[in-house]
């Protein structure tokens, strides 16, 4: 018959003498064997030495994290307790194979681990202590992904640890050489528990050092852990400082410590986006100074940043925001808005500087770069393009502008729609709208080779000259009319200065028809004299555009000119010369005919030349001063009126062939139609 344990030692405990006797032989030799055997188990323990487990424990740990882990110093164990602890001194954990400089990944002078048992058995694990002290750690990603602390598939999941009750670090400190981010770190690592009000403590974990160079900050405070329960969230508050960067979040771990789950509110400010890469490994664009906040959910692997709003430079921006971790490469999704945007905002995405204007809002090293363009008269931004970054991430964002401030450019509205994809980034559309007509097209940045090569096809339709040429004069505008253009252009290089200055491709813009003040039509061919009479009195007399066509030829950064053209009712103005995107500098050259008879026609071509920002328009008075010669010659000679005769134009210049021009700009793309004849 099987023995009862339980009553077998009631009854011996209660009466020893008649239990004993009262049991079986058998049942006196079982409870005999088992007595001997928990004896014999609490002597072994109590005089087990622990350190001969070192070998076989280093050799389970190093066959678990694929790389060799040492207890070089005492285990020690204290198991009498339902709360065991475990110690470990001189622990060291080597670095994987594939680093050369070979070394330990982490070193830590003393552990000290202690579990309840209790929770074991409900499935639950609680550390009432976690104790580190001296740890060095020293963490190493190389650029194809490998990572020293990789040690298996957890797929950027976030760390499940037990709820710890007393958590301490003591004098730690941790490096990090991170060659995908391109991004160093040095520092300490400590934690600290105080007593708060009201007799309630705190807990805080700190970090102090430097992050690529600037110095860094870390708070993370939180209730006491003390009282800690896995079933209960734990609301912490982080304080993050990296150079400009500041992020601070109040937030809670749904279930502690499970660090892939929690939420919370986020607020982040700071000099440029782009500089949050050190910290998030998103591939965000240069910015003026923003501040944004929102709320933040992990579940997992995806990161939402949901309810985002703020102001980025001059701008508002609100909309969502979500990051998946899981795969090769972090996957943004955002769906972005803005209110009112200051338009010169958009001049950092291309590496450049905001507007530096009083009342505008720009970084000082933005203020210092806008200084250096301007002193060197440039317009385009020569910043390295971080393609190692756009290789890092995938992306979708859609982006619109629902009103536009944008001084003396008769902007309303701005749309994009950015794909980013195994290094190629896709704006597809890029669109700006006007008051009339809009600007759409599509630019593609391929950043898979060495050398970048930036794609970009434009077209602007439904324009007016009027909304873009302005004069301040009484009477009618200067000049009205529809324009058209296009460029379709190619161009290499790690900036948009280097992709400006190698670029091929096609600019054509057409003015198929409209009409202009015959005040400034005669200034254009430069009929001084009249035109001057004119525009003095205010004459509000119209003359036609036939038609106006300006297109070139764009070879490795340099423009030339295939035709200028602009064929007005009483002038046509024919154009030459080049426009350099390398040196940008343009040296164009107009010269005007009078269709009709005129007195006193001072002719002088008009030579425009310098640098894009802001060119010298120059007379060519040689021309003149020779002409003049020749009525002073002749004056001698002749009567007075010959003297004149110079300055008068027989008015030969023909009709320009405006339906060819037209013709032509429609086959290099520009979407014009061909003006009814005048």
């Amino acid at each position: 018959m099987p023995i009862r344990w339980p009553s077998a030692a009631s009854a011996i405990l209660s009466h020893p003498a008649r239990g004993w006797t009262a049991m079986s032989p058998r049942a006196r030799i079982g409870f005999g064997v088992a007595t001997v055997i928990i004896l014999g188990l609490i002597l072994f323990l109590w005089l087990f030495q622990w350190n001969w487990l070192r070998g076989p424990v280093g050799a389970l740990a190093s066959a678990r994290l694929n790389r060799t882990v040492v207890i070089a110093g005492d285990l020690d164990v204290h198991p009498w307790s339902l709360q065991p602890r475990v110690e470990a001194n001189d622990l060291r954990i080597a670095q994987p194979g594939w680093v050369k400089a070979g070394g330990d990944m982490a070193r830590v002078g003393r552990i000290s681990v202690q579990i309840e048992l209790l929770p074991l058995f409900a499935g639950r694990a609680v550390l009432p202590r976690l104790e580190i002290v001296r740890p060095r750690v020293s963490l190493i990603r190389l650029a194809d992904g490998r990572s020293n602390w990789s040690v298996g598939g957890g797929g950027g999941a976030g760390a499940k640890l037990p709820a710890i009750r007393h958590f301490t670090i003591i004098d730690g400190q941790l490096s990090l050489k991170d060659a995908r981010r391109k991004t160093t770190f040095s520092g300490r690592v400590f934690t600290d528990e105080t007593a708060g009000g009201a007799g309630k403590g705190v807990f805080a974990l700190r970090g102090v050092g430097r992050l690529n160079g600037a110095r860094f900050l870390a708070d993370v405070t939180g209730d006491p852990l003390l009282n800690i329960s896995p079933d209960r969230p734990w609301p912490f508050r982080a304080d993050i400082r990296a150079g400009s960067t500041h992020i601070v979040a109040t937030a809670r771990i749904l279930k502690p410590f499970d660090l892939g789950g929690f939420d919370g509110d986020v607020m982040v400010s700071g000099a440029d986006l782009n500089d949050l890469y050190a910290l998030t490994g998103l591939a965000l664009p240069n910015t003026p100074p923003y501040r944004l906040r929102a709320r933040l959910i992990r579940r997992g692997t995806l990161y939402s940043f949901e309810k985002a709003a703020g102001r980025v430079g001059d701008s508002d921006v609100a909309g969502t925001l979500t990051v998946q971790t899981r795969g090769e490469r972090p996957f943004l999704t955002a769906d972005l808005r803005s209110r009112r945007l200051d338009f010169d905002d958009l001049g950092s995405l291309f590496g450049g500087a905001p507007s530096t204007r009083k009342g505008e809002t720009a970084s000082p090293e933005q203020t210092a770069m806008a200084g250096r363009m301007q002193a060197a008269r440039r317009i385009f931004p020569d910043a390295t393009l971080q393609v190692d970054r756009i290789r890092a991430m995938d992306a979708k964002v859609v982006y619109r502008a629902g009103t536009v401030n944008a001084p003396g450019l008769p902007l309303t509205q701005v749309q994009l729609d950015l794909d980013l994809k195994d290094g190629v980034l896709t704006a597809d559309p890029v669109a700006v709208t006007f008051r009339r007509g809009a600007v759409r097209g599509v630019v593609r940045l391929n950043a898979q080779g060495d050398t970048p090569r930036t794609d970009l096809d434009l077209r602007l339709t439904g324009a007016r000259l009027e909304d873009w040429i302005t004069v301040t004069s009484a009477g009618p505008p200067a000049i009205e009319g529809q324009i058209v253009a296009r460029a379709k252009l190619t161009g290499y290089g790690n900036s948009v200065r280097k992709a400006a200055g190698s670029a091929d491709g096609t600019l054509t813009v057409v003015a198929p028809s409209g009409q202009m003040r015959q005040a400034f039509a005669e200034l254009l061919g430069v009929n001084i004299f009249r035109g001057l009479i004119l525009l003095l009195s205010e004459d509000p007399r119209q003359t036609p555009i036939r038609c106006a066509v300006a297109d070139f030829r764009v070879t490795d950064g340099v423009a030339r000119a295939n035709r200028i053209i602009i064929d007005t009712g009483v002038v046509r103005v024919e154009g030459s010369g080049v426009v350099n995107l390398k040196t940008e500098r343009l040296n164009l050259r107009f010269e005007g005919q009078s269709k009709k008879p005129r007195l006193l026609r001072l002719f002088i071509p008009i030579k425009v030349e310098g640098p894009l920002t802001k060119p010298d328009i120059d007379l060519q008075t040689g021309d003149a001063v020779a002409q003049g010669g020749v009525a002073a010659a002749l004056a001698t000679l002749l009567t007075p009126l010959a003297a004149i005769l110079p300055f008068v134009e027989p008015g030969l210049a023909k009709d320009a062939n405006c339906a060819a021009l037209v013709a032509e700009g429609r086959a290099r793309g520009a979407p014009v139609r061909t003006p009814t004849a005048r």
